[in-house]
């Protein structure tokens, strides 16, 4: 039995850095994500693309408040919040009835 040498692997199973899943996209991935879909949702479709860029951003700064946050995770939710609010105020204004074509 010459395999374990004196050496397990009980004490540490995994490597310091990696106790994480490598199968899904990486924080910074995340952020630069929701970043994309903030600019892109002052210009298009910003009622979906603004949730879309405030999930991936909160996800992009590992879902906290505290610490160091990078900064595409917290400027996409950031402005994932205004394009949200914008295309609701739009969404709202758009709805009254006095504000047809006559």
């Amino acid at each position: 039995m010459m395999a374990g040498f004196g050496h397990t692997t009980r004490r540490h199973p995994r490597s310091r850095g990696r106790n994480w899943s490598r199968s899904g996209p990486d924080r910074a991935a995340l952020g630069i994500i929701g970043l994309i879909c903030a600019i892109a949702g002052f210009f298009v479709l910003g009622i979906v693309l603004g949730p879309i860029a405030i999930v991936s951003g909160w996800l992009g700064m590992g879902r906290r408040w505290n610490g160091a946050q990078p900064v595409p995770a917290l400027v996409a939710v950031v402005l994932g919040g205004i394009d949200t609010l914008l295309a609701i105020v739009w969404l709202a204004g758009a709805t009254v009835p006095a504000s047809g074509m006559w």
